[in-house]
């Protein structure tokens, strides 16, 4: 047998004993995902904000089962999108779900007057009584403009 072939044996093994000492932790998942904000136009104090197409929507989340220990969804722009004036009066709401698709507890945001290129909001953890869905929602002026859902099940 060659050293090469005996080194990864003996570092394969040491893994393995390693892994199996640690102590059992709880299951944990998370998810990530990106929908397209659509370019539009709305109205601020009389001037007229253009949103071009090149933003995306992201909504993180992390935890274990119906545990959420992380949530956080934003805005980012590339291209032509970086160039706009920023979201004003933005704000990101956060809503969940039964497997039956009713909405049984909204968190609404703050409602942010300055513009932002990059607007983001934290929630904070928690443990949701079903099992359904957690959203994120992007609304301009009172608006809904994009969604991003992620799945919570067992």
């Amino acid at each position: 047998m060659s050293r090469l072939v005996t080194t990864r044996i003996i570092a394969t093994l040491a893994t393995t004993l390693t892994l199996a000492v640690l102590p059992v932790t709880e299951a944990q998942a998370g998810a990530i995902g990106s929908t397209p904000v659509a370019g539009f136009a709305y109205q601020v104090g009389g001037v007229t904000m253009k949103v071009p197409t090149g933003c995306m929507f992201t909504h993180i989340i992390r935890g274990g089962g119906k545990k959420i220990t992380y949530q956080n969804a934003g805005v980012d722009c590339g291209f032509v999108g970086a160039l706009n004036a920023g979201f004003c009066n933005w704000r990101i709401d956060f809503t969940y779900a039964d497997t039956d698709n009713k909405t049984y507890r909204t968190s609404r945001g703050q409602t942010h007057t300055k513009c932002e290129i990059h607007p983001m909001r934290n929630n904070a953890p928690q443990t949701l009584p079903r099992y359904g869905k957690a959203c994120a929602h992007l609304n301009i002026n009172g608006v809904r403009r994009v969604s991003q859902c992620h799945h919570i099940t067992k």
